[in-house]
């Protein structure tokens, strides 16, 4: 069966909406994030003769009381609330927010919310995240401050989609927005090569989280259960948490669906040459070996570190252009080439995680387009990544495995169809 590629479409929706979701930079590209908008236009009545000329109709008016605005890059909190407060009233403000949500902290292209009562500053809302937001109220002369979640409106669904050219494109189809199809990939980011293992006719089905503010879908929540059938081979993932609240994704078995090692070390692209110990080079025109994987891309590409390791060498090499070599347990090594940039900090020695952005893909060193060149090696020789067996991480505990069945009976009920999605309490 043919692999499927990744179609430029599916590349496009990479650049304008991953890309800009995961927020990476690239220090040697230009950052254009022009987005465009829809416009509606506007339905016309029938044309009629007029009659009188009609007043225009009058512009809606805002709340004076209530300012809602964007932190704008550079803006400071003496800036934003200076134009509602003295300036020791908002040394004050900072001081209170200091033990809760330092205010040096705000970003930029976060919605913040002014309150006023009888003309003057009374509550102060900064959304920190998607989660929680930071709530500054006036009480006389004094101001408190507190952590508060964010309310949202939860619906529950399944989705279920067939793949027929890119698992991007095929999330889209079904009217989801390109978060899905990453989440969905990082969750089987270990047991699936998205890159080439693709098939038409695999199938997915998610139960997810929809979160809505006054009627306006938000984003995706929580993501309990996840079954993918890649070239007939069944996948599933259950979310499960810990006593000390933290969550990740287990097979039927209570088996971490981590392993120590990604299938690939970027998302969504194809593979433009394999590992050959016999290739002809493209430049020099001799054969040569190619103890690599390239992965084509566009210039600019997340690179991610395939497994949490150490800095080895982050810098030039005349054929390799700019790469990084990172150095895991075990006796691995790992090697990205040909990068446009590093990731900020990307020096020798320091540690990095698993899925940590490295770099960014480019065309350096000896190279005919952009595309990265991955490779690995086990105790000094060079492997071919695609048949490393890497270990999985830690299963559920003993102890904890009787809960973990519970609940992902109850998730298989849901995706089977047996539990009406209803019964769902967020």
């Amino acid at each position: 069966m043919t692999i499927i590629g990744l179609s430029l479409a599916g590349f496009l929706l990479l650049c304008f909406g991953v890309a800009a979701l995961l927020e990476w930079r690239s220090p040697d590209i230009a950052q254009e994030r022009a987005i465009e908008q829809d416009l509606e236009a506007a339905e016309q009545s029938p044309a009629e003769p007029p009659q009188t000329e009609s007043a225009p109709a009058p512009e809606p008016v805002e709340d004076p009381s209530v300012i809602s605005r964007t932190v704008n890059p550079g803006d400071t909190a003496g800036e934003l609330l200076g134009e509602w407060l003295e300036p020791s009233d908002v040394q004050a403000v900072v001081n209170v927010c200091q033990k809760v949500y330092a205010l040096n902290r705000i970003k930029a292209g976060q919605p913040f919310v002014v309150f006023k009562e009888d003309g003057s500053f009374s509550r102060f809302e900064y959304e920190i995240d998607d989660l929680q937001k930071l709530v500054v109220c006036r009480i006389d002369s004094n101001f408190t401050a507190e952590l508060e979640k964010i309310v949202y409106d939860i619906t529950f669904e399944k989705i279920n989609g067939e793949i027929t050219s890119s698992l991007f494109e095929d999330i889209a189809k079904l009217g989801e927005t390109p978060v899905l199809a990453v989440r969905l990939a990082e969750v089987f980011a270990w047991e699936i090569n998205f890159i080439k293992d693709l098939q038409p006719g695999d199938t997915f089905t998610v139960l997810v989280e929809k979160r809505y503010r006054e009627g306006e879908f938000k984003g995706y929540g929580r993501m309990p259960a996840a079954i993918f059938v890649n070239q007939g081979k069944k996948f599933e993932a259950f979310a499960f948490s810990d006593s000390l609240g933290n969550t990740e994704y287990y097979d039927a078995e209570g088996q971490s669906v981590k392993r120590a090692f990604l299938k690939a070390p970027l998302s969504f692209t194809r593979v433009s040459s394999g590992f050959n110990l016999k290739r002809m080079h493209p430049i020099l025109r001799e054969v040569r070996a190619h103890p690599a994987i390239d992965y084509a891309a566009p210039t600019g590409t997340p690179v991610k570190a395939i497994g949490s390791a150490a800095v080895q060498f982050a810098g030039w090499g005349k054929g390799a252009g700019n790469y990084v070599v990172l150095r895991h347990t075990g006796g691995y090594e790992s090697m990205y080439l040909h990068l446009s940039g590093f990731a900020k900090g990307m020096k020798k020695g320091i540690k990095v995680r698993q899925g940590q952005v490295i770099g960014f893909v480019g065309s350096t060193g000896y190279s005919t387009g952009p595309h990265l060149d991955f490779r690995m090696k086990k105790d000094g020789k060079f492997v071919n990544p695609a048949k490393v067996l890497a270990p999985r991480s830690e299963p559920v505990t003993a102890k904890t495995l009787p809960e973990f069945k519970k609940h992902r009976d109850i998730w298989r009920a849901y995706l089977n169809g047996e539990k009406p999605l209803s019964e769902y309490t967020p």
